[in-house]
């Protein structure tokens, strides 16, 4: 088990700040508090690798860390990929998308790109804040300079069906954020693009796939927790689910 103790040396020039209290992402009673590496720091590759292995995730250029005293309902998990063995409904799921293929590019805007990023906000979240979110919002949203990001697409029949904003870590890939056409809910092309997150990982010798946050409670993070077993970061070390 990987102790936080163990990766701090690459972190000693980093400076952290805490938020203010703002209004929580998942529950709209609740109030939460961020930690964040100081957003005019400049970070290389294995600083982020060991951030997050310390359960920290990025949007945009900002990489944070929920840092609320009295919650700790938002658990970092991550797939040990060569572990991973996908379930009866995951095996279905692989079977009626594996027409699709996969297509690795950078992480450059694309005018089809925001479109379907529109749409699937728009339908998913609306109101949300991120439903008016311009071409340049987007942009800073999926790209950063000190980090490489692709972008894999998933067509079927050159159709574009879905995005997956993926960063490469030094030991795994960080699967940051993935929008998919919604008249599509059918093919469950949100599970479908971590199927192949994690088969992307085999295919590099990565040994992780970081998920982001498992959310017990919150209904829109349930799907996280059918990928196991998976490992969860407890403030100390990384332990195993099954």
């Amino acid at each position: 088990m990987q102790k936080e103790s163990d990766t701090l040396d690459p972190l000693l020039s980093l400076r952290f700040f805490v938020t203010p209290l703002h209004t929580c992402s998942y529950f709209a009673d609740r109030q939460a508090i961020t930690l964040v590496v100081d957003p005019d720091t400049t970070l290389n590759s294995g600083q982020y690798s060991e951030l997050s292995a310390l359960g920290f995730r990025r949007s945009g250029s900002h990489v944070y860390r929920p840092h609320c005293p009295s919650c700790r309902d938002c658990i970092p998990i991550r797939i040990e990929v060569d572990k991973f063995s996908p379930n009866r409904s995951q095996r279905r799921i692989w079977r009626m998308n594996e027409n699709i293929e996969l297509i690795t590019r950078p992480a450059d805007f694309c005018d089809e790109h925001y479109s379907l990023y529109r749409r699937y906000i728009q339908d998913r979240h609306p109101a949300g804040g991120m439903d008016q979110d311009d071409p340049e919002q987007y942009r800073h949203f999926i790209q950063t300079d000190w980090c490489q990001t692709q972008l894999f697409e998933l067509r079927e029949a050159g159709e574009l069906l879905a995005v997956a904003v993926t960063d490469v870590l030094e030991n795994g890939l960080s699967a940051v954020y993935t929008f998919y056409d919604p008249s599509k809910l059918a093919r469950s092309l949100g599970t479908w693009a971590i199927l192949r997150q994690i088969e992307a990982c085999r295919q590099r010798n990565l040994k992780w796939l970081y998920l982001g946050y498992w959310i017990p409670d919150s209904p829109k993070m349930q799907y996280k927790s059918r990928f196991t077993p998976f490992e969860y970061f407890d403030g100390q070390g990384w332990r195993q689910k099954e």
